[in-house]
C-alpha cells in the first residue's frame, strides 16, 4: 500500500471516530443532566397532603357579581388636581350605581371600529 492510500485510510479513521467521540460525550451530558434532575427533586418539598390542599369556603363557591358602577366624582379644589390629591380609596374609585342598563357603543360615535 502506498502512503498516500495509508494517510487517506488514517484520516478517515480519525473522521469516523470524531462523531462518535461527540456522540459518547452528548450522551454523557445528557446522563449527568438526569442525576443532578433527581438530586434537586430530592431537595424539594413533598407534595401538599390532601388536607393541606385549599378548600372551598363554607358558602360554597363565589360567584362572579356583575353590577354597573359609575365613577366617585373627582374633587375640585379650584386649581390643578395633583396625585397626592386623590382620594386615598385609589385613583379611579368607583361606586354602585343604580342604573341597570349597560353602556353600549352606538355606530358612528367615539369607540366604534373605525371612526374616533
Amino acid at each position: 500500500m502506498s502512503t498516500a492510500a495509508m494517510e487517506l485510510a488514517e484520516s478517515s479513521g480519525a473522521l469516523a471516530l470524531g462523531p462518535l467521540l461527540i456522540g459518547v460525550v452528548v450522551v454523557a451530558l445528557l446522563i449527568g443532566a438526569f442525576l443532578y434532575g433527581i438530586r434537586v427533586r430530592r431537595n424539594e418539598p413533598p407534595p401538599p397532603r390532601p388536607e393541606e390542599q385549599p378548600h372551598l369556603p363554607d358558602g360554597g363557591a363565589v360567584r362572579e357579581v356583575q353590577e354597573m358602577r359609575e365613577p366617585s366624582e373627582m374633587p375640585n379644589g379650584g386649581g390643578v388636581t395633583l396625585p397626592h390629591d386623590m382620594p386615598a380609596s385609589g385613583n379611579n374609585p368607583t361606586r354602585h350605581s343604580d342604573s341597570k342598563s349597560r353602556p353600549r357603543w352606538r355606530e358612528g360615535h367615539s369607540g366604534s371600529w373605525g371612526n374616533g
